[in-house]
């Protein structure tokens, strides 16, 4: 993102006080949250019901949204969509703490960000496991950097298997398993760490199609349980309705926020659904992709 290309928009997580109560990655108590990300720029506007050219006109005329402005009150999952070349992938680094903006500021829990942050993980389309180690290895990396107890890594990382369906291949090597199942072992790597918001860079973007829409299902799964902040980058416009509680839509190069629509559309969602593929219809309008499959 260039200096000429700042955003401003917020993500909602769990409260400080919750997730000391319940552990941090778990749910918080209801009615307790804050805004876990904040990333100073061009801002959005606040959820509510309609059609997305309704929510990109109330944006344009200055209008807000009618159903309240308060962030979810568990973690919300939220979608960074745009094609490719956008900046969608920068911006999520930036917030992972892995790269610095040129202008502006990223505040995470709190705090301005000046590298990588405790309360975030972050998932790449390449799985990046270690070869040589086993499954099990893999998954206690991230915990062992951390300096975490050995006798505690082993419980956390039988957890995370077993909530990512691993429990039988933790002695496996990664060229054993197919690459849904190493991508499962890199969202379970991730949250050994019990992030507050777990960072998704595309990361079914290299899968077939089957593969890909049993991994969202159970990122849903996962989600629900957990109730982990995500922030997911892609450029499917179907995978971000299927999977986001908000979208955040960016302009192509030079990329800006050109809208934050959220998607009141009920779960679990059918993807044949009448108001499933007109949602779709519209956001492809907006980004100028109609008649093709992003």
């Amino acid at each position: 993102l260039s200096k000429a290309d700042v955003l401003d928009t917020e993500f909602a997580g769990a409260s400080d006080a919750a997730n000391g109560a319940a552990g941090i990655g778990h749910p918080p108590a209801p009615g307790q949250h804050i805004n876990l990300i904040r990333v100073d720029g061009v801002r959005g506007f606040p959820g509510g019901a309609g059609t997305v050219q309704e929510h990109v006109q109330r944006r344009r005329s200055g209008q807000r949204d009618q159903n309240g402005g308060e962030p979810e009150p568990e973690g919300e999952f939220v979608c960074l969509l745009g094609l490719s070349g956008c900046g969608k992938s920068t911006l999520l680094q930036m917030i992972a703490g892995l790269e610095t903006p040129t202008i502006g500021q990223i505040i995470v829990a709190g705090r301005e960000l000046d590298g990588p942050s405790p309360a975030t993980a972050i998932v790449f389309q390449d799985h990046g496991l270690f070869p040589w180690m086993t499954v099990q290895a893999n998954v206690e990396f991230n915990m062992k950097a951390r300096k975490v107890a050995k006798a505690e890594r082993r419980v956390r990382a039988v957890e995370m298997l077993d909530l990512t369906g691993l429990s039988g291949f933790a002695t496996r090597y990664p060229h054993e398993l197919s690459g849904g199942m190493r991508q499962r072992v890199g969202i379970a790597r991730a949250l050994t760490t019990r992030p507050r918001a777990l960072l998704m860079d595309e990361p079914f973007g290299a899968l077939d199609a089957q593969t890909r829409g049993h991994l969202q299902t159970e990122l849903l799964d996962i989600w629900a349980r957990q109730r982990t902040t995500v922030l997911f980058v892609t450029h499917s416009i179907d995978e971000a309705v299927y999977l986001a509680d908000r979208i955040l839509v960016f302009t192509p190069r030079p990329g800006q926020l050109a809208a934050t629509i959220p998607v009141d559309l009920p779960r679990p969602r059918d993807s044949r659904s009448d108001a499933f593929t007109s949602f779709a219809r519209e956001l492809r309008a907006l980004l100028g992709t109609e008649g093709g499959t992003e």
